[in-house]
């Protein structure tokens, strides 16, 4: 037996954490409709109490949370996707042991 095949979760994990980084560097690209809906909604309610000589404070803490939400899907994303691989390599792993302790000699 050969090696578990794990491109697949190796591939969708580099994506993920390529995401993970372009969220912490507060990228649009990697939000989903939810997210983005909130974010550039406190935007927008931001801009426009400043434009009212008001202060942001309360939409400040809408985008904080909004970009804190997409960056903790991303990292349970990518747990998961780990704890997937890993689930993979245990399985090929018990497979090869009773393939070995099968045999006879």
């Amino acid at each position: 037996m050969g090696k578990p095949d794990t491109r697949r979760l190796d591939k969708a994990i580099r994506e993920t954490n390529r995401k993970l980084d372009a969220v912490r560097d507060r990228e649009m690209w990697p939000l989903d409709g939810r997210e983005r809906r909130a974010v550039l909604g406190a935007l927008a309610g931001g801009s426009y109490r400043i434009v009212r000589g008001n202060s942001p404070a309360r939409a400040e803490r809408q985008l904080d949370t909004a970009w804190q939400s997409a960056e903790t899907r991303l990292v349970a994303e990518i747990a998961a996707l780990h704890t997937e691989r890993q689930r993979i390599v245990n399985e090929a792993a018990t497979a090869r042991a009773a393939q070995k302790s099968s045999r006879w000699w």
